[in-house]
């Protein structure tokens, strides 16, 4: 075991950049860059204020300095000595400060937790995320630096929301049924000839939305004095591929869940307006049937999902489902008929239905 030279440094500060090459150390104001191999000074930079944080970007280009109790960062570059950056958080507060995993990025967080506040050093932007919890590790990214999860308290409740690194926007990991109903002008109405019976009214559409996270999922409180309370998962299935599984939750009847196996993470959530009947995986591909009990389809894959009207006189109850082998159509099952449906492509479902009575 060999010791090299001993130098002197203030508040341990002291790491080694993510190459290896350099360590960097504190003394007070100053921040001082050596070669990992001979302890050579390679740059030594001043800064405003007695340093309590230091840190490299993910490329080892560049170092940040934080001066928390003037709420400052100044941030150093390696190859270019003469340029340097200061971030003044003002008013609000510094309390933490890090590096994105693209290097060209710092997260400021203020005092009280009340906000991380994202600087570019590319393109001097600023972007804001509210409600960071107070805690040892709230911050973590994906190896692939494209996703940040953040935890957070709001309304007295902790989250977890995951955030696009390339513009610090939401992760948008659900999916909202929504049905409006057909808006008749004057000049849409018409009236039968006489001893016509009045024909349908023209029934509501469903669509799905992109909701907002995070969100609040329609839940049942549970009898628990009743033996096996509707509580937990009550449904389950895989994909045909093994890639993904859904689930429902008794207790949160009107989502399906979609869970990535491989990743071993959230995929999608579905809500839909009534609870959900039951769901089947397409037997060729991850093509997922849903059906609520009404007179729609509902299908979803990783490219997005959609809700069907089952054509026919009256309402169509789809109470079951069940595919065909090659994945090609589905019989569509109510109480007293069967409803064969036909898929033409993967993203669409044709409207080529016929109704067979008198089956049960």
């Amino acid at each position: 075991m060999n010791f090299s030279e001993v130098f002197k440094l203030s508040s341990l500060l002291c790491k080694f950049s993510p190459d290896g090459k350099y360590l960097a150390s504190c003394v007070q104001y100053r921040l001082v860059v050596r070669d990992v191999n001979t302890l050579q000074i390679l740059q030594l930079y001043t800064c405003l204020d007695q340093i309590q944080h230091i840190e490299w970007s993910a490329d080892s280009l560049f170092i940040l300095c934080a001066m928390y109790k003037r709420g400052l960062v100044q941030v150093w570059s390696l190859e270019q000595p003469e340029w340097h950056c200061k971030i003044d958080e003002g008013s609000a507060g510094l309390v933490a400060s890090c590096w994105s995993p693209d290097g060209r990025h710092i997260l400021n967080t203020t005092e009280f937790h009340l906000r991380i506040t994202v600087w570019s050093l590319c393109t001097k932007s600023v972007s804001y995320i509210k409600y960071p919890k107070a805690c040892l590790q709230g911050i973590t990214f994906t190896r692939d630096g494209r996703y940040m999860a953040l935890a957070e308290r709001r309304d007295c409740k902790d989250y977890v929301s995951i955030f696009v690194c390339s513009d610090w926007q939401l992760l948008r990991v659900v999916y909202k049924e929504a049905e409006k109903s057909p808006q008749l002008g004057l000049g849409c109405l018409s009236f039968p000839p006489p001893g016509a019976g009045a024909g349908p009214l023209p029934s509501s559409e469903s669509k799905y939305e992109i909701a907002s996270v995070p969100v609040s999922l329609q839940t049942l409180k549970p009898v628990t004095d009743r033996a096996n309370p509707k509580i937990g998962i009550g449904m389950l299935a895989f994909s045909p591929d093994s890639y993904f599984l859904a689930t429902r939750n008794d207790n949160i009847p009107n989502a399906v869940w979609v869970w990535d196996i491989q990743k071993l993470r959230l995929f999608a959530v579905l809500e839909q307006l009534s609870p959900v009947r039951t769901f089947q995986w397409d037997p060729q591909q991850p093509r997922l049937a849903i059906c609520t009990g009404g007179s729609r389809l509902y299908l979803w894959s990783p490219a997005g999902c959609m809700s069907v009207q089952v054509p026919g006189e009256g309402d169509f109850a789809v109470l079951s489902l069940c595919w065909h082998l090659s994945g090609d159509s589905m019989a569509l099952l109510s109480k007293d008929h069967v409803c064969l449906c036909f898929l033409e492509t993967e993203a669409s479902v044709s409207t080529a239905c016929r109704q067979l009575g008198g089956h049960t």
